[in-house]
């Protein structure tokens, strides 16, 4: 299962049943844990630890040094969870002092090209399109979808169950459960069909969409708007959510 052409520093952890193609290479301080298959040409750097079930495609980068002026060598670490597909050419960078860590979740398909930054988070069941490119101390919720070759200004956060127009730029906050498209990006309505495939009540999504109708379509002012919905939407996990990322955005969410 482990070919005698790769590379692999004696100090690296290597579960059961870890299928390692020829010329790849594992640096130390690495653990790798069990049922992984690791295509050729793959480098798996100081600091990386990757879970189960994974499959790692040639030329993907885990664990480089983050691409930031202020690193000085602290001891960070690049995390994979389980069950990801990660494509050929994905580079996923440690973390920096800030956070001390990058994380990859699980059962997330990271398409070809995709940068996955410094300190950056992504959640669970997200799928990353070709080319996409994350900056320092991103956050994408659980169940994203961003299209190809999407750029995303350091510090965002994206919501869980959106859908992200490929091309598309963002310095803002994406709220949950929504598209966003155009250029520059907006708000483009709910993600209905994500929403009905993902099993959301026609009672829960009527409620989501009463809040965004508060929140983009009453022009009131984001404040005004969050009191509106406690007050007028009824309660539900759903509508807590989107209350919640909007009045915590630091960078404010898309219009």
């Amino acid at each position: 299962m482990i070919s005698p052409l790769a590379s692999i520093h004696p100090e690296a952890i290597i579960g059961e049943n870890v299928e390692i193609a020829p010329f790849v290479f594992i640096d130390k301080n690495v653990v790798i844990g069990d049922n992984n298959k690791i295509m050729s040409s793959a480098t798996i750097l100081y600091g990386s630890r990757i879970g189960n079930n994974n499959t790692i495609f040639p030329g993907a980068v885990i664990g480089a040094v983050p691409q930031d002026l202020k690193f000085r060598g602290e001891e960070t670490t690049a995390e994979v969870g389980n069950n990801n597909t990660i494509r050929e050419y994905v580079t996923i960078n440690r973390g920096t002092a800030a956070k001390g860590k990058t994380v990859v979740g699980n059962n997330n398909l990271l398409m070809e090209g995709v940068h996955v930054a410094h300190d950056t988070i992504v959640g669970n069941n997200c799928i990353i399109g070709n080319a996409t490119k994350m900056a320092g101390e991103v956050i994408i919720d659980n169940n994203a979808i961003l299209s190809g070759s999407v750029l995303l200004h350091q510090f965002c956060r994206i919501g869980g169950y959106v859908m992200v127009q490929g091309g598309s730029r963002s310095s803002k906050d994406i709220p949950p459960y929504i598209i966003a498209g155009r250029e520059p990006i907006a708000y483009c309505g709910i993600n209905i069909i994500g929403l009905r495939r993902n099993g959301f009540s026609n009672e829960t999504i009527e409620k989501i969409h009463n809040a965004y109708r508060l929140i983009y379509q009453s022009g009131l002012n984001n404040t005004d708007a969050l009191a509106k919905i406690e007050a007028e939407v009824e309660k539900c996990p759903e509508v807590d959510y989107i209350v919640d990322f909007v009045r915590n955005s630091e960078r404010g969410i898309l219009k």
